[in-house]
């Protein structure tokens, strides 16, 4: 026979070319069978109605049956004094720490994964990841399944943290996230460990306290079945979850494979980890992730950690009273890296210029300021670059240290400085404190004693402070040139902190983009989107081919929007709001009568945005001075943003409602002015549309901190790293661009639907520069009139709000 370039036989090729494709077609009838298979399995979970009502009865009786069993245990119990006081000794026994095999161990696989059925591993069917920043968006998002013509045929599940989805009060009750992660995952294990341990083990163990009622198996995989069935957002799942006597954030997990679509929040995303943990399979998979305009900033933060002075000291405090009292009971291994860990703390508050075994509030630190390092620097710094950090990390994660720890703490918790005192009396102190802060009910603000530093840290102390310092030193294990320590000394060594900063965010989001077949990153203002692709996507190997932009016009026709770009004000003052120049009283008088005029001539409500809270409160200040505010008050009620984000509802309440008494009533009066601040709690996420906001006046341009020690590190590496484009250094185009994206998501908050409309005015003549202009969005841009004189950008203004109320 004749034979081809590579020498083989035509019936060779033939014959290997016949084997693929027989083998392709077995491969697409075994996924045929598999799909039918899964099919069946969900329309018989459909129809079998009758299956929810025996299991609610199974369940009724499985309850009953324990509630008597529970009250014959009581009833034998009774009189057993010295029996409870060897039960407390017993329950001791799940604080010790399991020995240590080996640093190269094999994972152990939780009983629930056991129990698995096999299928059911391979069966991630091909699906879309949809992640959001918000658990509000995510609801918002399944709601539009549910209204769309999808909404009856897809497999739908909503995963969350367990801060939305627990099902358990008590749980719940703790508040803080770490406490809920801490004490769930302490009564899962309880219940693997009580599986293996109930044949051979006759002690009492006090199972209605340790370990979760919800955490069912069958009940678990009935509410997938019931997820799998009918699409839920995650109100709708908690329901179920109470209602199934299941819990949903295990529950839901149960249904990744199966889902078709499946709906996220960015950090289960993002983070390895967790995404690992939750049980997500990228391959191959389709990803989309919206409202991606800050999405550089929120793998930085994620990936980014902080731990302060007193959490070290703390940390430090806790786990060598755990060692002490549980020496002769620990196996050497697990001394010998508890004192690693130790040492580290020891190292780590040594470098911000204090000793762990003096209270960190009391300790004053000689040398304030901020130092940065590259992560070696600050290894060889702090004398632990002999130390094996991934080692240490993963001895962390296998050993669950923390979590023992936390259990200890909680059971002889006393204050973090009470290092050295009397052990008995500070083993019954701990416990009163402990019975103290029960008795205080669901607001634990930390121990009684506590001294009042940091009370933004309490929720943060009440949990095992060593889950923070863990966060740290797996920061620490990054590449050297993807991340730099900044050591932050302040007053004393309780305020000084010790903050991790990634500075490149690819090499996190790499592994999203080669797994999967599709990233789709989304959003309703992305320009610029130059950071998107040279940051994240070149930086993390994606082919230049395979990036494909999309950007489309607005809903809104064309003539709903006159943005206008103002280069000087009333009586000629040019503006422009530089740090040296936006405090003259000269541009806080123009920037005033500006408003005054403005608001004479525009309807409803105007959002006012500054650069920064203290240049709002200075202008406010200054305006009240002058006679400014109260002429402005004449014409609109004046609302202000507040700091705290729990006061925000309610001055959105007042704002509208003031609004809508003025458009009622008529009269001077005619809306609402709302002086915000760019980056605050109205510049994201808020709606201001129809009357809310006819017009958005952007005062200056809202630059970061050019001073800031982490912008000045994130610039140098990217004058570094990346290329020069356009002729300008990255450091520059990253301070514009972070400006035109704060300035872009301010503006955008005024239209909101497709017959909404208002103006949009920028104070400053800078917007006209060409590199600044072109980073306006497409639709705000086509529309932009520069004005150099106010006069006829006031007529422009006042003719937009007559025509369009005439048309109303």
């Amino acid at each position: 026979g004749s034979a081809d370039a590579a020498g083989q036989p035509d019936w060779v090729t033939a014959f290997v070319q016949r084997k693929e494709e027989r083998d392709m077609v077995d491969r697409l009838k075994e996924e045929q069978i598999r799909r039918k298979k899964r099919e069946d399995r969900l329309e018989k979970i459909r129809q079998n109605v009758q299956l929810k009502y025996a299991a609610k009865r199974k369940r009724c009786e499985e309850d009953e049956a324990k509630r008597l069993l529970q009250l014959s245990k009581e009833a034998l119990s009774q009189g057993a004094g010295e029996g409870a006081l060897d039960q407390l000794d017993h329950n001791e026994e799940e604080l010790i720490l399991a020995e240590y095999e080996s640093d190269d161990e094999k994972k152990v696989v939780s009983g629930l994964e056991e129990d698995d059925d096999d299928d059911l591993e391979e069966e991630h069917v091909t699906k879309i990841y949809y992640c959001s920043r918000t658990h509000s968006q995510l609801s918002q998002f399944v709601r539009e399944v549910q209204k769309s013509p999808f909404g009856k045929d897809t497999r739908l599940v909503s995963l969350g943290s367990r801060q939305n989805l627990c099902v358990n009060e008590e749980v719940r009750r703790l508040g803080a996230l770490q406490l809920i992660n801490d004490r769930c995952m302490e009564m899962q294990k309880n219940k693997h460990e009580k599986k293996s341990n109930e044949e051979n083990e006759g002690k009492k163990r006090r199972v209605s306290r340790v370990v979760c009622p919800f955490y069912s198996y069958e009940q678990m995989q009935f509410l997938r079945d019931e997820v799998l069935v009918e699409v839920k957002d995650i109100e709708q799942l908690v329901s179920l979850g109470r209602e199934t006597k299941a819990c949903p954030y295990y529950g839901s997990r149960f249904a990744i494979p199966a889902a078709q679509l499946v709906v996220l929040p960015y950090q289960m995303l993002l983070h390895e980890p967790t995404r690992n943990a939750a049980g997500i399979k990228l391959k191959d998979q389709v990803v989309i992730i919206d409202e991606a305009h800050n999405l550089i900033d929120t793998i930085t933060c994620i990936h980014s950690a902080e731990v302060s002075g007193s959490q070290l000291c703390c940390a430090h405090s806790q786990l060598s009273q755990y060692m002490e009292r549980y020496r002769k009971r620990l196996k050497a291994k697990n001394l010998m890296y508890i004192k690693q860990i130790l040492y580290l703390l020891e190292k780590f508050v040594a470098v911000l210029g204090g000793n762990v075994n003096q209270n960190p509030g009391s300790q004053a630190v000689s040398q304030t300021g901020t130092i940065l390092k590259s992560i070696n620097d600050f290894l060889f710094q702090s004398q632990i670059d002999n130390i094996n950090l991934f080692k240490v990390q993963r001895y962390c994660e296998k050993s669950l240290i923390s979590r023992k720890l936390f259990g200890f703490v909680e059971r002889y918790g006393g204050p973090a400085s009470a290092v050295k005192t009397n052990k008995e009396n500070q083993k019954l102190a701990g416990l009163q404190d402990f019975l103290l802060t029960l008795q205080q009910g669901s607001d634990k603000e930390g121990t009684p004693q506590s001294p009042p530093v940091e009370a933004e840290h309490d929720q943060l102390r009440t949990a095992s402070p060593l889950m923070q310092i863990e966060g740290f030193l797996s920061a620490l294990t990054n590449a050297n040139q993807d991340g730099r320590v900044i050591l932050n000394r302040q007053g004393t060594v309780g305020q000084s902190s010790l903050k991790f900063l990634l500075l490149n965010p690819a090499v996190h989001f790499a592994k999203v983009v080669e797994e999967c077949r599709a990233v789709i990153i989304a959003g309703g203002t992305m320009q610029p989107v130059a950071d998107f692709r040279e940051q994240l996507l070149c930086c993390a190997g994606v082919d230049p081919a395979r990036i494909v932009e999309f950007s489309c016009g607005h809903v809104i026709p064309p003539e709903n929007i006159l943005p206008i770009i103002l280069c000087s004000g009333p009586s000629n003052q040019q503006l422009e709001f530089t740090y040296q120049t936006r405090d003259l009283p000269q541009m806080m008088d123009e920037t005033g009568r500006i408003l005054c005029n403005l608001c004479n001539v525009i309807p409803g409500g105007v959002v006012c945005f500054f650069p920064s809270y203290e240049y709002e409160k200075q202008v406010y200040g200054h305006w009240e001075k002058t006679g400014l505010l109260s002429r402005l008050a004449a014409r609109k009620k004046i609302f202000q943003e507040p700091k705290k984000a729990n006061q925000v509802e309610q001055v959105l309440v007042e704002y509208a409602k003031c609004i809508k008494r003025c458009s009622q009533t008529g009269g001077q009066m005619t809306g609402a002015l709302l002086l915000s601040v760019v980056g605050g709690k109205m510049s994201e996420g808020i709606n201001f549309s129809d009357d809310l906001g006819r017009c958005v006046i952007m005062v200056g341009m809202p630059y970061p901190n050019i001073k800031s020690p982490e912008l000045q590190e994130k610039m140098t590496w990217l004058d570094k790293t990346m290329p020069r484009a356009g002729g300008q250094a990255p450091s520059r185009v990253l301070i514009e661009n972070l400006c035109m994206k704060a300035v872009n998501q301010s503006i955008g908050r005024a239209i909101r639907h497709q017959k909404d409309f208002a103006s949009i005015v920028l104070l400053d003549h800078r917007y006209a520069r060409p590199a600044i202009f072109n980073k306006l969005p497409q639709w705000i841009r086509e529309r932009t009139q520069v004005k150099p004189a106010f006069g006829s950008a006031f007529a422009e203004l006042r003719k937009f709000h007559r025509g369009k109320l005439d048309a109303l």
